[in-house]
């Protein structure tokens, strides 16, 4: 079917697009990436300075064990360890909330370029689109990863 219809030069049924590029490659998304990551550098920046405070505590308590008395070191430890557990459980969730808003600004973004994709879609026919990672071998005249970034970019630029 498929050699039939390139031989008759019809449209292809089937197209694919390659979302990170869709995503990376138009102002919109790169707009959307770079806020995210700005806020990635600030979480690694603050994870820095935390790291830095703990090592900090930990060098004293190992300073002051032999001056104090097992219960009293034993204390401090724990309580060290319990502010370490802490600041990695809160860090952790920060990380999280970071990986739904980029998740969330992908999905976003996605909807805001449908009805472009749909408009390339029913212009060349076709019935379906796949992400380009999902398939294993294609033809490059069923990508329209390039014409879709260009009609976003376009569309962008009409805003």
């Amino acid at each position: 079917m498929v050699a039939q219809d390139t031989a008759l030069n019809l449209p292809p049924p089937i197209l694919t697009i390659d979302q990170d590029r869709l995503f990376q490659e138009t102002g919109l998304g790169a707009r959307s990436a770079r806020a995210i990551e700005a806020e990635v550098e600030t979480l690694a920046a603050e994870n820095a300075q935390i790291e830095s405070r703990l090592i900090e505590r930990e060098q004293d308590l190992t300073v002051r064990r032999p001056e104090l008395p097992v219960e009293d070191f034993r204390a401090l430890a724990d309580a060290f360890d319990g502010d370490v557990q802490r600041l990695r459980d809160a860090q952790d969730e920060k990380a999280r909330e970071l990986s739904r808003l980029r998740d969330a600004a992908r999905q976003e973004f996605f909807n805001d370029v449908a009805g472009i994709i749909s408009d390339i879609v029913r212009e060349r026919g076709a019935l379906v689109v796949l992400d380009r990672r999902d398939v294993f071998l294609s033809a490059d005249r069923i990508d329209i990863t390039d014409e879709a970034i260009a009609r976003v970019n376009d569309a962008a630029t009409l805003e």
